[in-house]
């Protein structure tokens, strides 16, 4: 017989093929698009063996209307956004690091409303113990047992802030891998991990590519630990069907661009024992399916309700906050980005500040300014972080992000590895309360230049204050200058909160730029 493994790997709350930017686009992914291929590929399968469909994480947190859900409607419920994944036939489900976004209160919500059974095995209470669901599921289907095994990136302690993750433990994946396979190995025919994590490796090279330690271990779980037959992925939000140690893995993209399918051929034998003879795997794409009727039908009214809470306009512009090009917007200061600075620190009572251009898909704000125009350039529910730091920690956090840039053909371009194998645009930052200028022709760490304070230059050892978005200020980003011990007050609400609240007390905004900083290639100075 055959065995088909579908999954679906960060979604992020994206049910309609919409990015929100503009209203009533259509676009090639999203939950509705991805419930038809599911179906179809399950009715499929079923004449030639069993089937298990997986729910990979990264669901609770990412879109607009995940966002309402969570933080907006008055109930604060996750069951709406629940009842619409239950429409589609999963068995098992798995945690994503952006699970924990909203907190644990509301994680246990969703968990409870889930129609599919959640796995994590290395997410611990302080007992040692899996905190959330059962670490792993036999599923029994025609007479085929397959054990299934959950696990989670362990890099979620780095980048939550405390009180999201209060009495949890994050163990290592292949640590979990390790002592769970020989014990599912032991009780079933199959064995299919189900990692929301990626390969920490290049995979046709075997060399490291990884920034964050332990953040990915795909490769050295499979690599390392005998027993896996199928391995599914994600995080990373990669398009990936191959074999890793001729094994079969999948990583389906992000937002339910496509599908990933892994088809194992079985023979058993006279003894019952269960062999896999071939294996193939594959991505099915989504762009062209249509949109399953159920899950429109549970979302519809929601998504009404989100589409008029996105346009109701909240400020107005003098002037203009908008860009096309955001590679150009990362290297000089746009009005933009000057707005958000200055929301910040108004806000937490600094004057220093850093952020992000979050992605390539953020164009700055419109006029007027609706609530579409900040959840789809501010994507993340970060809320913000007073620091105490001195100047070296300014100037070693401004080096990081200098990395972003390289040199190539005598043009800046973006560093390769904020590209490849995930794409890190969020890990650069703007700062502003201080003059720089980030000179690329220099070597990594010295590419600081003219940094200044209030017109003087920076001191290493001089105290200084700075409000940061809380995923950076605990070293979210490989920013380890950064760090819990250095916070001396947290901001109350998600960003996009805290946005809407300035423009209720600042209803009209002029678009200035100081062009505090510049990005050169000046191998002269």
């Amino acid at each position: 017989m055959k065995l088909t493994i579908l999954s679906t790997s960060d979604t992020h709350g994206y049910v309609y093929p919409t990015n929100y930017v503009k209203k009533g686009s259509h676009q090639g992914f999203g939950l509705a698009r991805a419930a038809t291929v599911i179906a179809r590929e399950q009715a499929a399968a079923k004449a030639e063996g069993p089937v298990i469909t997986i729910e990979n994480g990264d669901f609770l947190e990412g879109s607009p209307l995940a966002y309402y859900v969570a933080r907006v409607r008055p109930e604060r419920d996750p069951q709406p956004l629940m009842s619409i994944y239950n429409q589609i036939d999963y068995d098992c489900g798995i945690l994503g690091n952006h699970e924990f976004n909203y907190g644990q209160a509301y994680l246990q919500g969703a968990i409870r409303d889930a129609k599919r059974t959640i796995l994590c095995a290395n997410i611990l209470d302080q007992n040692g113990d899996p905190e959330y669901g059962q670490p792993y599921k036999i599923i029994e289907k025609d007479g085929l047992k397959i054990g299934v095994l959950g696990l989670t990136t362990q890099a979620v302690y780095k980048w939550e802030k405390a009180t999201n993750i209060s009495g949890l433990q994050f163990e290592s994946a292949f640590i979990a891998a390790k002592k769970y396979v020989p014990i599912i190995k032991k009780q079933a025919d199959i064995v299919v991990v189900c990692y929301h994590g990626g390969f920490e490796r290049d995979l046709s090279t075997g060399q490291p590519n990884d920034i964050h330690v332990g953040e990915n271990e795909a490769y050295h779980i499979l690599e390392a630990i005998p027993g896996i037959d199928a391995l599914v992925t994600g995080h990373q939000h990669r398009q990936l069907a191959t074999n890793v140690f001729d094994i079969p893995t999948t990583q389906p993209g992000f937002r339910g661009q496509a599908v990933g399918k892994i088809i194992l051929d079985l023979r058993r034998d006279d003894a019952g024992h269960v062999s896999v003879i071939n294996h193939d795997s594959e991505l099915v794409f989504t762009k062209d399916a249509p949109l399953d009727p159920k899950v429109i039908a549970a979302a519809d009214d929601l998504n009404t309700e989100v589409g008029h809470w996105l346009d109701q306009p909240l400020g107005h512009i003098q002037g203009d906050m908008t860009f096309d090009d955001p590679f150009a917007a990362r290297m000089r200061e746009t009005p933009y980005i000057e707005f958000i600075q200055k929301v910040q620190m108004a806000t937490m009572g600094a004057d220093i500040s850093a952020t992000a251009l979050f992605n390539d898909e953020a164009r700055g704000f419109e006029n007027p300014i609706t609530m579409r125009n900040i959840m789809t350039n501010y994507v993340y529910p970060n809320g913000l972080s007073l620091l105490n730091i001195t100047g070296a920690d300014l100037k070693a956090a401004m080096e990081v992000s200098a990395r972003y840039f390289s040199v190539k053909d005598h043009q800046i371009v973006v560093n390769p590895a904020f590209i490849h194998p995930k794409r890190r645009q969020y890990n650069y930052d703007m700062y502003e309360g201080v003059n720089y200028r980030l000179n690329i022709a220099k070597p990594v760490g010295q590419r600081v230049e003219n940094l200044t304070y209030h017109g003087r230059p920076v001191e290493p050892d001089q105290p200084l204050r700075i409000v940061l978005n809380q995923y950076r200020a605990v070293g979210g980003g490989h920013y380890s200058m950064f760090d819990a011990s250095k916070i001396v007050a947290e901001g109350q609400g998600a960003m996009s909160e805290i946005i809407a609240d300035y423009l209720q007390e600042h209803p009209i905004i002029d678009a200035t730029t100081n062009d505090n900083f510049s990005v050169v290639n000046d191998p002269q100075a």
